[in-house]
Parts: C-alpha cells; structure tokens; sequence
C-alpha cells in the first residue's frame, strides 16, 4: 500500500496520464458502440456509389460524398489530392448474356473491364476454345475464329462445399498465425507465385490471340461457385493502349453448360449486347485526404495516418473490398470528432485510388510525401509520420495486427488491446508480414504501416473481387468493433510521447514486387 501512495504521490503525471487514456477510451466506445454512422456510411459508399472502378463515375460520386462528409465532421484540408496519371475511367452502361437455343436461359456474367462494347446485339453459335498451353494456342492462329463468339474453357472446381463459406478465426488459427510464419515468408511459395504469374501472362496472350483472331465476342469462364464468380482482369486502362474488343467473364456453371452442350454435339446460339463507356478527358486522379490537426505545439506537425482504397472492381458494389474498410476508418474519424477529443499529434485519414491496379494511389502519395523507394531518396515528411493503420482484408472483426517484422512496437499494441478482451477474442499480434495491400506503400520506405488481422467471414469464398460483394455481406456490428479499435489505436499513437519505433531503413530498390 506505501507503495501504491509513493506512486501516486511522486508521479502525478502517470496518474494523470492514465485516467485521461481511460476517460478517452470510454468516449471512443460509448460513440461508436451507441451512435454508430457504418449503416449510412456503407449505403453512401456501396448502394448510392455503385461500382467505383478507379476513375469511373462510381468513384468520383464515392470521392466527392467522402470529401463533402469529412467537412461536415470538422476535418480540416478535405480535399481529392492529385498523385499523378493513371489511365482511362470505365463503366458498364449495359450488360445481357443468353442462351437462346437449344433453350433460352439467361446468364451470369459482366463485361470484363475495360473492353468495348458490342455495338448493338448480337447473336450466333458459339465455338469452344480449350487453350491451356502454348501448342494449344497455336491452333487458333489462322483465322478460323474470326467472327465467331468464342468460349474459352478454362479449369473450375464447381464441387459441392463442405466447408462453411463464413468463418472465424479459432484460437488454434492464431496461434498458428503467430507462430508457424516468420516474418518475410511470403503467403505463397515461390512456386505458387511463379505459377500465378505464369497464368495472368498466358491469359493476356489468350485475350491477345482472341482479339487478333476478330472475334466477334469472348467469353470466359471464372472460378466461383453457386453464381458467385471471381473477377478482376480486364484489357489495359492506359491512356494510349489500344481499346480491347467486347469480352464477358461468367458464372462456371454457365460456361460449363455450354460446353458440355457443344462437346455432345448440340449447337449452342447466344446473343449478347454490352455498352460501356470510357472517360479519358482526365487520365489523372487522386486520394481522398483530411486531418484533425494536432494541439500539442511540439507535436503537431507530426502526423499519425489511417486510411485503406476506395476502389473497387466493377461487378458490384464492393462492400467488403473495400467499402469495409473505408467505412471504418470515416467512422473512426468520425468518432474522434464526435467525442471531443484533441490528438496531440495531427492525425490523417486517405482513402486511396488505384489500389486494384497496383497500389497506385498509395506508392504515388507516398513517393510525392515522404520519399521514393526505389532510389530511398528521403522527403523531410519521412522524418513527421509515426504511424499508418490499413483495413483492407473485408468485413470481419479485428483480431490483431501484423507487425510486418516491426517488433518495436510490440509491448505498446498489446497493453492497447487490453480494453478490447470482451470484443476481440484472443488478441494476436504476429511478426508476420501480410501482402497486397496499401500498408506496404509505408514499410517499403521503412515508415511504420500496419494491418490489422479480421476474421474472413465470407473474404475468400464469396466476396473478394466477385459479382456478388455487395452491401448485404457487410457485418454492421464487426464493422462497429473495427472503427473503436482503430480509433483507439490512432488516438494513442497521436498522444505518445514518442513516435512508434521504426525498422532498420531498407536499402534502395530492396522492395522490388509491391503491389497486388
């Protein structure tokens, strides 16, 4: 007990400390638990947004509403902040595909993005292509496809699920996260890597083949299952590439009944029509930037960011990918807003373009910001940020946070989870890095860019890059516990006294391969 006094006596400022993190702690959770906005915010970036394609319609309504917002909340400096050219805005004004003989159905499917259209319906037989190497595509090289609506076959596991399409992680699943893993170990063996970019370069020469064949229309295939179909490529959104011919990605189910019509020796007629739109007036775009200024004179000019990409692919709304995480951290800005809280340090929120192309909106902000990585030729901003904090992997709760290598700040994120042990079961922080997203913008410049680990819910089997990654595969109340965690989370790194411990500075060019 003599102890306990000597504490308090002696320290007043670690009491003092102590009961302010606690008092903010309560506000952050009483609003964003009680007076939540995701419902609205999710409607606003999905339903009323529609697909928000990089430089489309969709993500420009997305963009302007998000500004608009941010202003209304007090955030200072809303604006769509220019990085640089990216290519050619794309929309879908009409899309219908059909089966007409031997019966009529009506098909899953979507353009693929940025081809054309097909100037008005069409109709013919279909001709089925099976190209899975090289000699297979030299079959079609003389011509006997022109004209033709052509399915290309490729490989779909359509076999019933076993296995339920929502999950958690169990306890069991952590630990292996934390433990199985060491940092630096990519999530795919270099073979598997190997193998995907094998498959993305052999598809291009397909599409390639296909269009110098002049074909009528393509159509593809896409893994998925019970109508869901997975979809993210699409012809070239450069600015001088050349306009890609009408192509349809579709359900597997669907591709497979044509072709199993056809291979039995019954003629199969479709007719199909698409419209699509390009906008190249303005090749440029931007990322969508705010901040609550920092009020600690020796502290505000440093920064503490939160963001994740307001692109999305075409074929639905993209909730989960990731409408999710751009309404977490809107709302967690939000909250700090609403709760009167006043960061010492500034805190930056970006919601980011370009990120399904390549991390564009996030390499080019942080290139134009704190430094180039390939040549580590460092801005005097590098110097200014503690912390960026990414969502980006779909609509479940946090469980935990990657450190991508960054052991520093190990002990601070663990006493910061500890409020959390009635909404985050098992909190887990891993060494592991995790890929393919916007935080890697930041750790290849050796700045401190975490994401956070969230169950999967239906990420893998349903939602990521599909037709059907719409608002109704939101979960309102894992959304709700993602935005107090993360407002907790760029709260306290805005109060340390200290900036969040930083990696040894990577060497030029040592981060060759960021991106998708």
């Amino acid at each position: 007990m003599k102890k306990i006094f000597y504490s308090l006596l002696f320290c007043p400022g670690l009491l003092l400390a102590q009961e302010i993190e606690q008092a903010a702690l309560a506000k952050i959770r009483k609003e964003g638990m009680e007076n939540s906005k995701v419902k609205e915010i999710a409607h606003q970036l999905t339903d009323v947004s529609g697909p928000r394609l990089t430089n489309s319609p969709g993500f420009q309504r997305a963009a302007e509403w998000s500004v608009s917002e941010l202003k209304k909340w007090g955030l200072q400096n809303s604006r769509i902040e220019d990085w640089g050219e990216f290519g050619k805005g794309w929309q879908v004004e009409k899309s219908y595909l059909a089966m007409t003989k031997p019966y009529y159905m009506p098909f899953i499917a979507i353009p693929k993005a940025w081809t054309s259209g097909t100037a008005g319906p069409i109709k013919g037989e279909v001709v089925v292509v099976n190209i899975q190497n090289e000699e297979d595509l030299k079959k079609y090289a003389d011509g006997k496809l022109t004209g033709k609506i052509v399915l290309v076959k490729g490989p779909a596991d359509t076999d019933p699920t076993f296995k339920p399409d929502a999950v958690r992680y169990t306890t069991e699943d952590l630990d292996k996260m934390t433990n199985s893993q060491p940092f630096g170990q990519s999530n795919f063996t270099p073979e598997q890597a190997e193998r995907m970019r094998t498959m993305r370069s052999f598809r291009s020469r397909v599409d390639s083949t296909m269009k110098a064949q002049k074909i009528s229309l393509e159509l593809a295939g896409r893994a998925g299952k019970h109508g869901t179909f997975f979809t993210s490529n699409g012809a070239s959104y450069k600015g001088d590439a050349p306009i890609a011919g009408p192509a349809f990605e579709m359900a597997p189910e669907h591709a497979g009944l044509v072709a199993r019509l056809i291979e039995s020796g019954i003629p199969v007629t479709l007719e199909a029509e698409s419209q699509t739109s390009f906008f190249n007036k303005k090749l440029t775009t931007g990322n969508v930037i705010a901040e609550i200024p920092g009020t600690d004179p020796k502290l505000k000019d440093e920064i503490v960011m939160l963001g994740g990409h307001l692109d999305s692919w075409h074929s639905a709304t993209g909730a989960t990918d990731n409408a999710a995480g751009c309404t977490v951290m809107l709302e967690a800005v939000r909250i700090l807003q609403a709760s009167g809280l006043k960061p010492r340090r500034t805190i930056r929120i970006a919601l980011w373009s370009g990120e399904e192309q390549g991390l564009h909106g996030s390499r080019n902000y942080t290139k134009n910001t704190f430094g180039d990585y390939e040549t580590m030729k460092l801005l005097p901003a590098h110097e200014k940020l503690s912390a960026y904090y990414n969502i980006d992997n779909g609509t479940g709760r946090i469980r935990g946070i990657y450190l991508q290598g960054n052991e520093g700040p190990r002990a601070l994120f663990e006493k910061w989870f500890a409020p959390f042990n009635d909404i985050i079961d098992h909190p887990t922080i891993t060494s592991r890095n995790t890929g393919g997203t916007d935080h890697l913008a930041f750790d290849v410049l050796g700045l401190p860019g975490f994401q956070f680990i969230q169950d999967g819910i239906e990420y893998g089997s349903r939602t990521h890059h599909t037709n059907v990654d719409t608002y109704e595969r939101l979960v309102m109340d894992d959304l709700k516990q993602m935005a107090v965690v993360v407002a907790t989370f760029v709260y306290n790194t805005a109060q340390l006294n200290q900036k969040i411990p930083r990696k040894e500075l990577p060497k030029a060019k040592a981060a060759a391969g960021v991106g998708r």
